[in-house]
């Protein structure tokens, strides 16, 4: 994509400065939906967490998430490049939602989500409760089919049912994905699982479906370096989504969540495994589970928005290359 064709950019820090005007997601101009067709890749919230079994808040993520992004920049200094000049990128405000509802919701996302992915939009997500990427995949795999996904978290969110046999938690969204196709599972990895389970074969589902599970011990032996290796040989060529649940951190670096584990990643590494997926064949990306009430200073938040910049640059990357 030339210069010329690029329609938004966030505003200028020398003509508005950060702490001023409307908080959108990096700044970036806000359009509504019906007004975006020319839009590349869209950010968006998902303002919901009716999903969540114990510490609720992440509702409340997209918009503190929006407020932290105005620190984020233009240019990417090791990636040596700037999302703004590959896509046009648009804030397409916040998914709609149902506060009292779960079934309603995840239809509500999801056909919210399908006329965006129908329109060639890339969707770029803040949640909201990790529940919130089922629809967002049925959505975009409606449209592109199954896909892998490099998924960055403290739990494999492969559990199967919650109080009974209710189906739909933020600890069940992949399990659903992969028993409905929508997910491949032996082209998906799952990056600094850890903490303590229920019960012995609590993992078992998942592995047995094909699913490369990298414990925070193996990550610890292995480092980021061979780790993007192994997600590279996991996910090839094929279409791969990003999720990344800031719970996967150690919650010295992002205590604002719902789910926080002891033993986690460190920050820097998770940016430079974010940056390792640069070529990938990236469809879409979600940052979830910030919960603004648990962390009233806003560094989980700007945790949050620093690893959805790092997702940009790398889906802007991988769309401008298949220009």
């Amino acid at each position: 994509m030339s210069a010329k064709e690029i329609l938004y950019t966030p505003t200028p820090s020398e003509i508005v400065p950060r702490f001023a005007g409307l908080s959108t997601f990096m700044r970036l101009p806000y359009r509504s939906p019906s007004d975006a067709d020319r839009a590349d890749i869209g950010l968006i919230g998902v303002p919901w967490d009716g999903g969540t079994t114990n510490r609720p808040g992440a509702r409340h993520g997209p918009r503190q998430v929006r407020e932290l992004s105005s620190l984020m920049r233009n240019y990417h200094p090791v990636l040596r490049m700037s999302p703004y000049e590959l896509a046009n990128c648009v804030d397409l405000g916040d998914a709609p939602v149902n506060p009292v509802s779960i079934d309603d919701t995840i239809h509500m996302i999801e056909t919210f989500y399908r006329d965006l992915v129908s329109r060639g939009i890339a969707p770029l997500s803040a949640g909201g409760d990790h529940l919130v990427s089922l629809p967002i995949l049925r959505a975009l795999a409606h449209q592109r089919g199954t896909m892998g996904m490099v998924h960055f978290d403290a739990h494999t969110d492969t559990w199967d049912t919650y109080f009974g046999d209710y189906k739909y938690t933020h600890g069940t969204p992949f399990r659903r994905a992969i028993e409905e196709g929508v997910l491949d599972p032996k082209r998906t990895i799952q990056i600094g699982i850890r903490g303590g389970v229920y019960d012995a074969n609590d993992g078992d589902w998942g592995l047995e479906q094909g699913i490369r599970v990298i414990t925070i011990e193996e990550y610890n032996d292995l480092g980021p370096d061979a780790v993007i290796a192994e997600v590279r040989r996991v996910v090839g060529d094929g279409l791969t989504y990003v999720t990344f649940d800031v719970d996967a951190l150690d919650p010295v670096y992002a205590p604002g969540t719902g789910t926080p584990e002891i033993g986690g990643l460190n920050t820097f590494d998770c940016q430079k495994m974010l940056r390792g997926l640069r070529g990938l064949n990236l469809v879409g990306g979600d940052v979830v589970e910030v919960s603004p009430p648990f962390d009233p200073s806003g560094n989980t938040a700007l945790v949050g928005a620093t690893m959805m910049f790092e997702i940009l640059c790398v889906l802007a990357d991988s769309l401008s290359q298949k220009k």
